[in-house]
Formats: C-alpha cells, structure tokens, sequence
C-alpha cells in the first residue's frame, strides 16, 4: 500500500471512461449516432484504459442509448483499449456480445431500497438475474464486471455497512467468477477515510481482483475520494468526460467525477495515467455541442495549471514606470 499518495513516481494508474454511457444516459438530448462514434473514437486516441461506449436496455427505458449495437458496432477499435457496455438482463448481453463488446458491466445495488426503486427488483432477485448473464456468457471472449451502486451509502437509507458490501463482492467474486468488480459511490455520499478502510478490506480479500472506483462529485470530495483510494490500494477509477452524468436521487448535483480534472491531477502529483491530456481536453470541448448546454469540467474552463496568459499590452510600459520609480 503507498501512504505517500502525494508523490506517484511514476506508478501506473487506469482511468475508465464512462461518459459515453453514464453521462449521455442522462442527457436529454438524443447524440446522433454517427456523433457518438466519433466521440467514442476520440477517446480510443487519448490514452485511456477502458471505454464503458453505451448500454444493452430498453429504449422505453433510455431513449438516449437507443442505438447501442449501432455504436458499437461501429466504433474504431484502439489496440489495448477495453471496450465496454452495461447490460441488465441476458437479451443485453446476447446483444452486447454478438456487437463485439470486450466486457460486460453488470449492476446492482448494495441497498435494499436504491435496489427497488431503481431497478424494480429486490438484491436477491437482482443477484439471480447477474447469474442468469454470467452463466449464459460463459465461454464467450466478453468477460464480466460487476458495479455495486450505492457502496459508500443510499440517498433512502443512509450508511450501508462495510460488511454487507464485501459480502456482495464476495459473492461477485467467488460465486459468479467476475473478473472485475467496480465499487460506485452513486450519489457523492463517500468520504476519504470511509474509502480507505472499503478499499482495503477489497484488497486484502481480493488482491488478485480488478478492482474499479466509480465516484460522484456530488459533494466535492471525488478528486479527495481517489486520492484516498489510492493511497490504500486502488489503481482503477471511472471517470465522465466533462464531468457529466449524475443520479435522480442526487438531483441538481453534478455528475462523476471529471475524466480531465482528474488526468491533470494525478499527472501533476508524478503517476502516470497514460493519458494524452491534450486530446481529452479537445474531445471534451465539443461536449456542449453535442449535448446543448455547458459542462461541469473546470479544467475546460480555466485551462491547464501551466496554459500561461500573454503579459498586457502595455506591460513594458508599466515596468519602465515601476523603474523609474526605483530610480
């Protein structure tokens, strides 16, 4: 475990981007298809490790993701880069597979009532119908992710307790074989120490499991959540292009955390993301035009730590001024 989360010296980290799903889900606007492939394809060119494109489900459901076997389709595969999509049920992952996808991310919740309210299931009728996909995609090259919504808390319930999520992890893992596990702070409610303890007790159990942090910058701790996160251990985060994105239970909220803000960060502190930073930052500036209205990311905004302004016109003027008045 590196305590010394300030100083990365060079130690890789993985950012995941899950803007394409996460974050257009929630727009009200429909992205052109062809538009979302050429957003899909920017991102393969900037270094990042994985790419959640879209989502099997019900158009009835989320009209915006509606063309999802189109997209992925149709996207330009980047070498190394792990193409995936969220799927509720077998029929998504029959799609989703027979679409080419590299990873299947199946979600639940670790609450009772976020459970219900947002999937119509119970946990127990949820976690049957994640076995039912596991078992129907066994032998096929996609591999399984499960994301536990609501890990660091429930908006309806409050605190959900540590031992009940690595129950589900426990589950996810040695029950379902899942190559990979994505812990998701759902609605911003996680808090640096409370991720240092969950991510560790992961770590020590699973130290062999691809682990993912999925957070919210709902409160503004998420840049603070994967530092914590970090320091104990993980070296996987999700993250939205522009910061967009959100949850219906956090309304008003901005949305994941922010893929820009957080490349910039960790680059500056000396890990080492593999990420092109200027090439997120373009993509990332056609995000209004796409979805119609400005995005939460700062670093778009402001520019990077060191995008230097011109000195003002008459500068060599008010230092002739300042010399003379020294003289």
């Amino acid at each position: 475990m590196n305590t010394n989360v300030w100083t990365g010296a060079g130690r890789r980290l993985f950012l995941q981007e899950v803007g394409t799903r996460d974050g257009l889900q929630a727009e009200a606007a429909f992205v052109d298809t062809a538009r979302k492939v050429e957003l899909v394809d920017a991102l393969s060119e900037t270094g990042l490790a994985k790419i959640e494109v879209t989502a099997f489900v019900s158009p009835r459901a989320i009209p915006a993701l509606r063309d999802a076997d189109e997209v992925l389709r149709a996207i330009r595969r980047a070498p190394g880069v792990i193409y995936s999509a969220l799927v509720p049920n077998v029929r998504g992952a029959e799609r989703a597979v027979d679409a080419q996808v590299d990873e299947l991310n199946l979600v639940m919740s670790a609450s009772e009532s976020h459970n219900l309210s947002n999937l119509r299931m119970t946990r127990a009728q949820s976690y049957a119908a994640l076995s039912e996909v596991a078992r129907a995609v066994s032998g096929t090259p996609a591999v399984v992710n499960v994301s536990l919504s609501c890990s660091f808390g429930c908006p309806m319930e409050g605190d959900v307790p540590v031992a009940g999520v690595l129950d589900w992890c426990r589950r996810y893992v040695e029950e379902l074989g899942a190559h990979g596990v994505t812990l998701c702070d759902t609605t911003g409610m996680a808090y640096p120490t409370q991720v240092a303890e969950l991510v560790h007790a992961f770590r020590e159990r699973w130290p062999g499991t691809e682990l993912t942090l999925h957070f919210h910058n709902t409160r503004g701790m998420g840049l603070a959540n994967v530092l914590a996160a970090i320091a104990s251990g993980a070296d996987r985060f999700d993250a939205s292009l522009g910061g967009i994105g959100g949850c219906p239970y956090a309304p008003g909220a901005t949305g994941n955390v922010c893929t820009e803000e957080i490349a910039h960060a960790l680059a500056l502190m000396g890990y080492d993301t593999g990420v092109d930073l200027s090439r997120l930052l373009a993509a990332s500036a056609k995000l209004p035009g796409l979805i119609g209205h400005d995005v939460p990311s700062q670093i778009l905004k402001a520019g990077r730590r060191l995008d230097l302004h011109p000195l003002p016109r008459d500068f060599a003027e008010i230092a002739a001024r300042a010399a003379a008045r020294e003289g």
